[in-house]
């Protein structure tokens, strides 16, 4: 009988190089998680998420006090590090400096969750030029500069994450969500092409499609009318909380999810299904 490697993956094939290790295909030890919007909301619940599975994570968003609020509670009961990082997504310069700074603390990046995100309900006859602007470079731009600042690191270690936060309302809508729908649709769009572009370098690209989740977005866009409108369209027939987003995220993020790439995962408790 041939002996087997003394490392092997979930595959069964040798790890090489600087890959750690693992002790199960969600495992992320020794793996480095940079998460926008990492202060609250979905960016924090995917951020502990990612802690508690191993990985050191650097948080980033435009307040740095928030950041390092939500650090601690990140990283309690873990063994990870944890960075801060403030930057402003509405701000190329702001987003290359937040690559750049990212690898210069942490080394290097593995999973890269690009959430940080805005929405600005608009009719299609009164969008501002300036609005729309806006919501375009912190929903899409900055997603597209991110990913371009950490992919050359990832494609160096031949291995890599990466995770567009899209949203239902890029495949189904509603009124006013104009801006908003179009960007999120251009992250679906955006995963398929660079998917194609990475896959030789053992990266993947996907997009999480949230539902109905219970995030400061709603609660202050939403009066509880549409709340409950919106928790009735549902087949659960109810809200998520942001810790529902943790394991489609894993999945995505690790060795469980290795030959998922170029896909959009809907996590909207049958919204879309109706």
């Amino acid at each position: 009988m041939t002996d087997l490697p003394a490392a092997i993956n979930f595959s069964g094939n040798p790890i090489t190089g600087s890959d750690p290790m693992p002790t199960s295909p969600f495992d992320l030890t020794g793996r480095t998680a940079l998460v926008t919007g990492g202060n609250k909301g979905l960016g924090f619940a995917m951020a502990r998420g990612l802690a508690l599975a191993g990985a050191n994570v650097v948080i980033a968003s435009r307040k740095l006090p928030e950041l390092e609020a939500a650090l601690p509670a990140i990283l309690l009961g873990t063994k990870s590090r944890g960075e801060c990082i403030a930057f402003d997504a509405a701000d190329r310069r702001s987003v290359a400096a937040l690559g750049a700074e990212a690898l210069s603390r942490m080394v290097r990046i593995d999973i890269l969750v690009n959430n940080a995100g805005m929405n600005a309900p608009q009719a299609i006859d009164a969008i501002d030029d300036a609005t729309w602007d806006r919501v375009l470079e912190v929903n899409l731009s900055a997603v597209m500069a991110l990913t371009r600042a950490v992919v050359p690191g990832m494609k160096a270690n031949r291995w890599g994450r990466i995770i567009h936060i899209a949203s239902i309302f890029g495949i189904v809508s509603k009124e006013r969500r104009n801006a908003y729908s179009a960007t999120k649709a251009a992250l679906i769009g955006l995963a398929r092409p660079s998917a194609i572009d990475l896959g030789p370098f053992g990266i993947t690209v996907n997009c999480l499609a949230p539902g109905p989740f219970l995030t400061d977005m709603p609660k202050s866009m939403l009066n509880d009318a549409e709340k409950a409108e919106f928790a009735a369209h549902t087949c659960l027939n109810r809200w998520a909380e942001p810790g529902e987003l943790v394991g489609p995220c894993l999945l995505l993020a690790s060795d469980a999810g290795s030959y998922i790439t170029g896909q959009t995962l809907v996590v909207d408790g049958g919204y879309t299904s109706r």
